[in-house]
């Protein structure tokens, strides 16, 4: 049976007390899921099918909150910071979301981005790790939706040697902390050197999947990088945004090298950075 108020004490809101337990409920599922996602436990639907009914719950703390908010002015009840509580945490789990739906309408619809549409750098060590129908670059109608959405993302020239450049991006890669799978230096019997690693988005933990390759030119070298989803159509701009900051990051660290200092610079500018780029 409820709890009668006692003497003095004025009588509170059960809207608001039930919204503030759904925000609380939410959270909880949603930061299991993410738990869930981010160490592999279980299949990436079942975890997704989690975080959904997580915000099922956090819609419905934002709609108790705002019944609760007519009930404490109409009737003079307490519990208004339950209700507050409440209606703040609905807000900020479904702020994600609502984000990731406004990426949808302004980015293009593609997984896996290449500085190289005619020739990408093919996966060799994470093939096995892909599912099917998803190693191969899809070319055609992504490459288009790629150019016209993404013209910024082209090969990078470099005015230091092959091993010079792999060694810069193996760097990088290792300060970013992606589990690196297959590295491949340039030798003189292998013309291209190779990195192979797996990079997981900010948030949800998504696995993606990153070559670095370093091919020699007449004079100093070129960087092409892939980067691709595992699952879903829709990255959100995520791989876009990690091939162009780890260009950019190259080209500055290249700038630090004694070659790159002996010899004119003959890059064109950068590109400008995307504000809007960020992790998914």
């Amino acid at each position: 049976m409820p709890r009668r108020p006692s003497f003095g004490e004025e009588p509170k809101s059960r809207l608001a007390v039930w919204s503030g337990r759904c925000g609380w409920f939410a959270l909880a599922v949603a930061a299991l899921s993410i738990v869930i996602l981010r160490s592999g436990m279980l299949e990436i639907e079942p975890s997704l099918a989690t975080f959904g009914a997580a915000l099922v719950f956090a819609a419905l703390a934002i709609l108790l909150a705002f019944a609760s908010f007519v009930t404490i002015w109409r009737q003079g009840l307490s519990g208004l910071s339950s209700a507050v509580l409440g209606l703040f945490i609905g807000i900020l789990l479904l702020a994600y979301p609502g984000y990731l739906g406004y990426r949808a309408t302004t980015l293009p619809m593609i997984s896996d981005v290449t500085t190289d549409m005619d020739n990408p750098p093919r996966y060799d060590a994470l093939a096995r790790l892909r599912p099917r129908g998803r190693i191969e670059y899809p070319g055609g109608n992504t490459a288009a939706l790629q150019h016209a959405g993404y013209p910024d993302i082209v090969p990078l020239q470099l005015n230091v040697p092959p091993k010079t450049a792999y060694d810069l991006a193996l760097a990088i890669i290792t300060k970013r902390k992606w589990r690196i799978i297959d590295p491949k230096p340039p030798t003189p019997a292998r013309r291209d050197g190779t990195i192979e690693a797996v990079a997981q988005t900010l948030i949800m933990g998504f696995r993606d999947d990153v070559i670095v390759r370093i091919s020699p030119l007449a004079q100093g070298s070129r960087v092409d990088v892939r980067s691709a989803s595992r699952v879903g159509q829709h990255d959100f701009g995520a791989n876009a945004s990690r091939v162009r900051a780890l260009l950019e990051d190259i080209d500055d660290a290249e700038g630090t090298t004694p070659e790159a200092k002996a010899q004119p610079d003959k890059k064109a500018p950068p590109a400008k950075k995307d504000p809007l780029d960020k992790k998914r």
